[in-house]
């Protein structure tokens, strides 16, 4: 039967609150580049790129799931906090920025090198933050990304638990054992989900996300784990969830089911422990709230793990072998 008129002023009212969301391919976005930067987001063949919708199934799927809270529903933990953005922010350093020593609590474990840190640097919650207070900078002219955790400065000297850098033209992994500014060993930047690309209409990466319990081991790309417990029921660090094919996205916004068709696309990656199903995104003011709020609603039970053991070609890199 076909709409009432009523049924089409409110249809046409609801697209009209959307933000227009422009079309994007996997062919022009197959690398996106780090916004103000000509650098890459790591190489096109680089894990978080890798596409897992038709990798199988994980054996221990159902098992890791009942230990993540399985009843409860996905959370953005990024957007708008009382008129404050909250998320992790990107700063871009130029090449000449003055880069400075950091003491870190794990030093054995850190990148002991010069960071570009300074009253620029952007610091996750902000400088009195309590929160974990990452901070990450790309140096636009090396394509070298820097990232920290519990980052603070104290008396002229900077200080953190952690330090890592990459290249964000190689697919070289951390070395095995070593943490980074996130429990897995791994770079937060190319697991952030942003408004830029969200807008631009094509997310070509997997998104980092937390459980509160995980297991005393890890699963490749990841090179660390921060468990309580050893037990293989409990998910891992590097653990791949994706959103379920068969899971109906039509109904959602515009934006809304450019993020969902990521989630079955690339998935997400357990990289730290923290709230179950709290998923990362890079701080900024124009993140809006319906989007964040249909985002509310997906269940956890709509996620599976799959068996990312396919995609290895070493275990020291991060290139993922293409979907066959």
């Amino acid at each position: 039967m076909g709409q009432s008129v009523r049924q089409r002023i409110a249809a046409i009212a609801l697209v009209a609150a959307v933000p227009a969301v422009l079309v994007g391919t996997p062919a022009d976005s197959a690398v996106r580049s780090v916004p103000g930067t000509r650098c890459t987001m790591f190489p096109a063949d680089n894990y978080w790129h890798a596409d897992v919708s038709r990798l199988k199934v994980h054996p221990r799927s159902a098992a890791w799931k009942s230990h993540m809270s399985p009843t409860r529903r996905l959370h953005p933990d990024f957007g708008p906090s009382g008129g404050v953005p909250y998320g992790i922010p990107i700063t871009v350093v130029p090449g000449s920025h003055a880069k400075v020593p950091v003491k870190f609590s794990y030093a054995s474990e850190s990148d002991r090198v010069h960071y570009p840190l300074g009253s620029d640097s952007r610091i996750e919650g902000g400088a009195r933050s309590t929160g974990d207070r990452h901070v990450i900078m790309v140096d636009s002219a090396t394509c070298r990304l820097y990232e920290t955790f519990a980052t603070r400065k104290s008396g002229g000297q900077w200080f953190a638990g952690s330090g890592a850098t990459w290249d964000l033209r190689s697919n070289a992994l951390r070395p095995r054992g070593w943490t980074s500014a996130d429990a897995a060993g791994l770079p937060i930047l190319p697991g952030l989900l942003r408004y830029d690309e969200v807008r631009a209409g094509y997310v070509d990466h997997a998104i980092r996300f937390t459980t509160n319990v995980t297991d005393r081991r890890y699963v490749w790309p990841a090179r660390h784990q921060a468990g309580s417990v050893t037990n293989r029921n409990y998910p891992p660090m590097g653990a791949r969830f994706r959103l379920k094919a068969g899971f109906p996205i039509s109904r959602y916004r515009a934006d809304t089911r450019v993020v969902l068709k990521a989630m079955k696309r690339h998935g997400l990656v357990l990289a730290d422990n923290g709230s179950p199903w709290y998923f990362q995104g890079s701080q900024d003011t124009r993140w809006p709230s319906g989007l964040l709020n249909q985002l509310k609603s997906i269940p956890a039970s709509a996620f599976e793990a799959v068996d990312t053991a396919p995609l290895m070609v070493s275990t020291g890199s991060g290139r993922a072998r293409p979907p066959s």
